[in-house]
């Protein structure tokens, strides 16, 4: 297997597990997985989005990101909140992935091996160990759905919802 074949392999199959519980919470989207708050569901597909177009756009193609007005609502560091209103709509938020995740196929389709070698354009100072390279920015992208997996089944246990495998 070569290696674009396993990051390409890598970012379906953390989009399918994560995406699974995602799309389960539509209907609850702003339930937040702790007593005390945390990440909700829709924070987090946002948050997923708007870091994906960041990365790939940004810091490995050197552009400027397209949703860079997404900033406030999902960057990192940025609390969720429970109100509506703070956010767009779920299926514009979903639609937008959706777009986003074919534009990063699109760019992991035109590389070659050595372009995984390859300096990305943008690197933020000092994240180097994550972001110096074009094949550590995909490492990024394949493992950040699942650093956000828990989140969202807890969200899911904290509506009484079963887990959806196993």
């Amino acid at each position: 297997m070569k290696t674009i074949d396993y990051i390409r392999m890598s970012l379906e199959t953390s989009k399918a597990f994560t995406f699974g519980l995602l799309d389960d919470m539509k209907d609850s989207p702003l339930t937040q997985p702790t007593a005390t708050g945390g990440n909700h569901p829709l924070w987090i597909l946002g948050h997923l989005t708007y870091a994906e177009a960041n990365i790939v756009n940004h810091i490995i193609l050197g552009n400027e990101n397209p949703l860079i007005g997404w900033k406030e609502m999902f960057g990192s560091g940025i609390e969720p909140t429970t109100e509506a209103s703070d956010y767009l709509p779920w299926d514009e938020v979903r639609q937008k992935f959706d777009e986003v995740r074919t534009q990063t196929m699109s760019v992991l389709n035109g590389l070659s091996e050595d372009d995984l070698d390859a300096p990305s354009k943008n690197c933020p100072p000092e994240r180097e160990a994550f972001f110096g390279k074009v094949g550590q920015c995909f490492l990024v992208l394949t493992l950040h759905p699942m650093m956000h997996y828990g989140q969202i089944a807890d969200s899911r246990r904290v509506l009484g919802r079963k887990p959806l495998a196993g």
